[in-house]
């Protein structure tokens, strides 16, 4: 039997906007640490899935899903690592049915309900350094609160969540949404 991997889809933002999510994340990184990643908005969670499997049902979720936009709506933080520092994204009906219907053909079901975000710093930071977080991300860049930007592209990303360094992590495979 082949051997199953942890999957999510990523929505990726533009590469103009990633460029200005990667500087505020390596800033943050700079003075609070924790890994490196690409920007995302995870639309649908780690699951345990063979690559084949993972391949063809991303592929099958791509083919019926349009271009949408995301719009930030402020910088917040979380209660655990994956979710330490994050652009809280605006509840869109085209984001939350995106991720409704990748989840579907995934076989994804989540105990808390979806919240789009954007996450920019991973760790396992006191409350009062995410305080700090947060200060300095609205420092370096005040203008994210209401940036609207369109998602196009969805990527399929082997996560292992056990792996706190995120070495691992590598991108399986992308889809570019048909606006048609």
């Amino acid at each position: 039997m082949a051997t199953q991997s942890m999957y999510s889809v990523w929505a990726i933002p533009p590469e103009d906007v990633s460029a200005r999510f990667t500087n505020l994340m390596a800033s943050l990184r700079s003075d609070f640490g924790g890994p490196q990643f690409e920007p995302h908005i995870t639309v649908v969670g780690a699951i345990s899935l063979t690559e084949d499997d993972a391949l063809n049902k991303f592929r099958s979720a791509c083919e019926a899903l349009k271009p949408f936009h995301a719009r930030v709506e402020r910088v917040a933080t979380g209660t655990f690592f994956y979710q330490c520092v994050y652009l809280l994204l605006h509840p869109d009906p085209h984001l939350l049915q995106t991720s409704a219907h990748c989840s579907s053909y995934f076989g994804y079901t989540n105990s808390t309900p979806y919240m789009p975000h954007l996450s920019l710093l991973y760790g396992d930071l006191s409350e009062e350094e995410k305080q700090k977080a947060q200060e300095r991300a609205n420092v370096v860049d005040d203008s994210f609160s209401g940036l609207s930007f369109q998602i196009s592209k969805l990527a399929l990303y082997k996560t292992d969540t056990e792996d706190k360094t995120l070495k691992s992590w590598q991108k399986i495979a992308e889809c570019t949404l048909n606006p048609n």
